[in-house]
């Protein structure tokens, strides 16, 4: 299962019609992950070594990029929906995702709530300026994007402020990454059998079972090494935080061709826009909040 920067996603130009005209890159060998592969984990590395500073100096640090970087998502998010039409309210996105890291990270799940429900509101204020053509779509676009971008990101930060939080961000953070690993690994080697053709051609079943192996085992270390939990909650978050960040893929694959662009933006080379990043990590951040509380990693609020 190649990741979701590598779908050949609508937009793209058709092949010529006419026999006798090559259509461009014609002729050229494109490997079969569809993008330039040592830019690609360059900067992946580079991204995760930034991660883990973050994480073995001040965790808090961690909230600030994690913000900056759905920041960006944000940016990236309205600018596609704008293309088509629809306006998303930027402004209360904006102000949100501050709030909402540093009132999760300070007050926990009230803080959260607290914020995301007047991202919510504000939005219906701010939308009425415009007036009432279009306002519904607006506006429903905006909430979409409040629960897609900030409300995903509180729960990371309510994972982080728990008294294992860089360990448990970092486990987090490196399933979600083992399932590209590893169902892009098993995909390119081994990938047949499209799950969804329609959507995202290049996920296959065979790189999702290679996902979810490669999670489990990944998970089963890294809950007995870092976290002293048992190694069957790490087989259980693997397996579970497969589907959810494959279902993340999908969900931006489907977004995108709705919209009708390949990537949401072009800030990292070889992999699109932040979002194209972010597609994974985003479900999981809440995922694996879940999990943790469940398994009682993190204390429950009293």
């Amino acid at each position: 299962m190649a990741t979701s920067s590598g779908d050949a996603d609508s937009g793209a130009p058709a092949a010529a019609s006419d026999p006798g005209v090559q259509a461009p890159g014609a002729g050229k060998k494109h490997p079969k992950a569809g993008r330039n592969l040592p830019v690609a984990i360059s900067v992946g590395v580079g991204l995760g070594l930034l991660v883990l500073v973050t994480l073995v100096t001040y965790k808090w640090t961690f909230a600030l990029l994690a913000t900056a970087g759905v920041a960006i998502g944000i940016y990236e998010i309205t600018a596609a929906f704008s293309k088509a039409g629809i306006q998303i309210a930027r402004t209360p996105l904006y102000i949100g995702v501050v709030a909402i890291s540093a009132m999760a990270y300070l007050f926990d799940v009230t803080g959260l709530v607290m914020v995301y429900g007047l991202i919510v509101i504000s939005a219906l204020i701010w939308r009425i300026r415009r007036g009432t053509d279009g306002y519904v779509r607006d506006v429903t676009a905006t909430v979409f994007a409040a629960s897609y971008l900030p409300l995903m990101l509180g729960f990371a930060v309510l994972t982080l402020a728990a008294p294992l939080g860089a360990q448990l961000i970092a486990v987090f953070v490196c399933l979600t990454i083992a399932n590209d690993i590893g169902g892009y690994a098993t995909g390119v080697l081994f990938g047949k059998h499209p799950i969804a053709p329609q959507v995202s051609p290049k996920k296959s079943w065979e790189g999702f079972a290679g996902s979810a192996v490669f999670q489990a085992a990944i998970g089963a270390w890294l809950f007995t090494w870092l976290l002293d939990a048992p190694w069957w909650q790490g087989v259980l978050a693997g397996l579970v935080m497969t589907v959810t960040a494959t279902a993340g893929d999908f969900a931006e694959s489907a977004l995108k061709r709705d919209l009708g662009v390949k990537d949401l933006g072009s800030l990292l080379p070889g992999h699109g826009g932040l979002m194209d990043r972010l597609d994974s990590l985003l479900p999981n951040a809440f995922v694996s909040w879940l999990l943790f509380s469940i398994f009682g990693l993190i204390p429950a609020v009293t």
